[in-house]
């Protein structure tokens, strides 16, 4: 079993943390529901797989600015789900219980339903990620960072399951995000990583394109190593780009 540390450690300011810069303190008046919602999505993402151990309640509580009997509310509601699994006494601690999604045909109805804001998700990362690449490339990265970034790479090579590929898959472009040390690029990546998730879970899954991805994860990963931003940007834009049309094509 992997334990919270692992994963989450001990929230390190260097973007290599992926706990740690994706949850964020909450806004607005309802403080339960936002934990839900950043939890959920969190655990959706990868960013705590399966078996994973939380950090402790405290931890969680001071990340995302509520008391933690907010916090508690919201994993007894996650436990409700199904989505975690809290084991009291020595050595237990809240542990994540959600199965990865196996992406599938999506209903019709769902589609069109979904399907001006999935577009506009779209629109946004095109935007969003590839600045997000260009300015990781531009940072002075740190041993731990570039060793988490090759580590995220390598992840979702070595992922031979759909569910789990397509979690690793989302690591990959957090820990970008991360590494850039900006809060609000973490945050609008990790939104837009949620609707590319709930999109590519409603397709077929096709070894060719994955193929295709993962080889422009390695280009992408190597101009962001190499300090190279316009590389990485311009590696990023065609990565957006052919996701894009290979979802425009099977879901619109």
């Amino acid at each position: 079993m992997t334990t919270g540390g692992d994963v989450a450690g001990s929230a390190p300011e260097d973007g290599t943390d992926l706990g740690a810069v994706v949850l964020r303190p909450v806004r607005g008046q309802h403080a339960f529901e936002a934990c839900v919602e950043q939890l959920g999505t969190a655990i959706r993402l990868g960013v705590y797989p399966r078996d994973t151990v939380l950090p402790a309640e405290r931890e969680l509580a001071e990340r995302m600015g509520v008391s933690r009997a907010t916090l508690r509310e919201a994993i007894a509601a996650l436990r409700t789900a199904g989505v975690v699994e809290t084991k009291r006494g020595r050595g237990g601690g809240t542990v994540v219980r959600l199965r990865p999604t196996v992406p599938r045909r999506g209903a019709p109805a769902q589609v069109a339903a979904r399907r001006s804001a999935w577009l506009d998700v779209l629109d946004f990362r095109r935007i969003v990620e590839p600045g997000a690449a260009e300015l990781a490339a531009s940072r002075d990265l740190t041993q731990t960072q570039r060793q988490r970034l090759v580590q995220a790479h390598e992840a979702v090579a070595a992922a031979s399951a759909p569910a789990a590929h397509r979690q690793a898959d989302s690591r990959f472009h957090l820990t970008i995000a991360a590494i850039t040390g900006s809060p609000s690029v973490v945050e609008a990546v990790t939104s837009v990583q949620a609707g590319v998730h709930e999109m590519l879970s409603a397709i077929p899954v096709l070894g060719t394109n994955i193929d295709h991805s993962d080889a422009q994860h390695a280009g992408i990963c190597a101009a962001v190593l190499d300090g190279e931003g316009s590389r990485a940007r311009r590696l990023m834009e065609a990565h957006c780009d052919d996701t894009a049309a290979l979802l425009r094509g099977l879901l619109f």
